[in-house]
């Protein structure tokens, strides 16, 4: 018995090879990943809101807080879904209703524009301490504030 190597006999024939190529695979995979990179900040915001600057660090939290968002026509929008301003006590007591009992109160991201009045933020301000959601962070914009 004879054992055939690659260089002996049959120099026309090929062998298998066995061995994967992993490089257009690495490639394919960061380019996905760059992609995502940069596609993934573009999907957090739903209502477009024109925030103030300010030089404060993001908080941190446990748990999902509640986005409030006041847009510049004076719509209110409770995370993605538009609120009347007449609907908005009962809708602030179902978030508050849905809570476990003796649990701390939900963080509320509020996101209010900078064209709109201040008493109009203050109203909704109002509105969030009498249905008992007393943690409320205004949302800005970082960078150099005046």
């Amino acid at each position: 018995m004879a054992m055939q190597l690659p260089s002996s006999r049959g120099k026309g024939r090929r062998t298998p090879m066995a061995e994967i190529n992993v490089t257009p695979l690495v490639d394919v995979m960061l380019v996905l990943l760059i992609i995502f990179m940069v596609t993934a900040p573009l999907l957090t915001t739903g209502v477009p809101v024109n925030l103030p600057d300010s030089r404060a660090k993001g908080l941190e939290q446990e748990q999902e807080p509640v986005q409030l968002s006041l847009a510049a026509d004076g719509s209110i929008y409770l995370g993605d879904t538009p609120v009347s301003e007449q609907a908005l006590p009962e809708q602030l007591a179902r978030i508050v209703g849905s809570q476990p009992a003796g649990a701390e109160p939900r963080q509320v991201m509020l996101r209010a524009d900078t064209a709109l009045d201040y008493g109009r933020v203050m109203r909704v301000m109002g509105e969030l301490n009498r249905a008992g959601l007393n943690r409320v962070a205004l949302v800005s914009t970082q960078g150099d504030a005046p």
